[in-house]
C-alpha cells in the first residue's frame, strides 16, 4: 500500500509540475520579460541627453500614434529639441510590475494609483503615452498645448504624454494626479 501511494503522489507531483504554468507570468505563446525595477526597456541605449535614462525605440505603438511621435521628433529636431522616448508601449506584464513595485513603495494601492496605474487602466498598455526626456524636451512639447495631439495629463509626472488627435484643438485640463483619470 504504502508503494502505490508513494507512486501516485509521485505520478500527481510529476504530473502537476509538468502542466504548471506560474500565475505570474503569462500562457504559452504570450511574450514574457521578467522585470525587477522598470524604467524602460532594458537593452534600449541611453538617453544622450541624460544617461539615467533609456531611449528606447517607440516598438508596439499603435500605428497613428506612432506616426504622431515620429512627427514630434522631426518637428523638435527641427526646433533644435533633442528628445529621448524613455519609455512607451508596455506590455501588461510590464505594467503589472511597476504597479506591484509602487504599492510595495508607496503601501497602498490607492497611493501607488496616484504614480503607476493598473494595465487595464494604463495609457502606456494602450499604447498611446510615451514618457520623455530629458525634462526641458518635455516642457517643449507641453508648451505646444497639443498642436501636434500630444498632451501632459498629469500634474504629478512633467514627463508623461498622451496622443488623442482631438489635442490639436488643445489640451484638456490636467489631472492632479494619474488615480484622477480612473
Amino acid at each position: 500500500m504504502r508503494i502505490v501511494l508513494t507512486m501516485v503522489v509521485t505520478l500527481l507531483v510529476g504530473l502537476g509540475a509538468l502542466f504548471y504554468i506560474e500565475p505570474t507570468k503569462p500562457m504559452p505563446g504570450e511574450a514574457y520579460v521578467e522585470l525587477v525595477n522598470v524604467t524602460g526597456d532594458d537593452e534600449a541605449p541611453k538617453c544622450a541627453l541624460d544617461a539615467r535614462y533609456s531611449n528606447e525605440a517607440p516598438r508596439g505603438l499603435r500605428d497613428d500614434v506612432l506616426a504622431a511621435w515620429n512627427t514630434l521628433k522631426s518637428k523638435a529636431a527641427a526646433e533644435g529639441v533633442q528628445m529621448c522616448l524613455n519609455d512607451g508601449k508596455r506590455s501588461a506584464w510590464q505594467q503589472q510590475a511597476e504597479f506591484d513595485s509602487a504599492v510595495r513603495r508607496f503601501g497602498s494601492a490607492e497611493q501607488a494609483s496616484k504614480y503607476v496605474l493598473t494595465p487595464e487602466a494604463s495609457k502606456h498598455v494602450q499604447g498611446v503615452a510615451v514618457d520623455i526626456q530629458p525634462l526641458s524636451a518635455a516642457s517643449w512639447v507641453e508648451r505646444g498645448n497639443g498642436k501636434l495631439g500630444w498632451c501632459r495629463r498629469y500634474q504629478n509626472e512633467t514627463w508623461h504624454f498622451e496622443f488623442d488627435p482631438s489635442y490639436v484643438g488643445g489640451c484638456p485640463p490636467m489631472l492632479p494626479n494619474a488615480l484622477a483619470s480612473r
